[in-house]
């Protein structure tokens, strides 16, 4: 049994270390795109048509891409001598809805939110939206201490 697992390791090792023997790249196709223009990834990869790619250049093209936070999921292969870049696009705010707000009007609110990063037709980010709940929550104790 561990003689077969370390056979199974081999194999997944070499396929990944083959998946990217070095090659001259002929195209690029860009999968999965909704939102994101294929401009603007052309103009964030580090690699174009007519250069070599190694797995280090791979890893520095997944970087840059996860670097624009646009995207959830970025998968790089080949075809022949195409470079297949797959990607998974994060979702983005369709509307904000408010309700309950009695102290300040909507127009400040929605300004506020737009400061932070948050607003219709930009990209989701969790992080972003956790952080506007936290201030939130101050917020509410502190006009709860203010009220006693």
């Amino acid at each position: 049994m561990k003689r077969l697992k370390i056979i199974f390791l081999s194999l997944l090792i070499s396929l990944h270390i083959n998946a990217f023997d070095e090659f001259l790249v002929s195209d690029i196709r860009i999968v999965g795109l909704q939102r994101v223009s294929t401009g603007s990834i052309f103009n964030v990869i580090p690699i174009s048509v007519g250069d070599r790619i190694d797995q280090r250049k791979s890893n520095d093209i997944v970087r840059s891409l996860f670097a624009t936070e646009q995207f959830d999921n970025i998968q790089i292969g080949k075809e022949g001598n195409t470079l297949i870049i797959t990607v998974e696009e994060r979702p983005s705010i369709s509307a904000i809805e408010l309700s309950g707000n009695k102290a300040l009007k909507t127009e400040q609110l929605l300004e506020s939110l737009d400061g932070v990063g948050i607003k219709e037709g930009e990209v989701y980010k969790r992080s972003t939206l956790e952080k506007v709940k936290s201030i939130l929550r101050l917020m509410r104790a502190r006009a709860q201490k203010l009220k006693r």
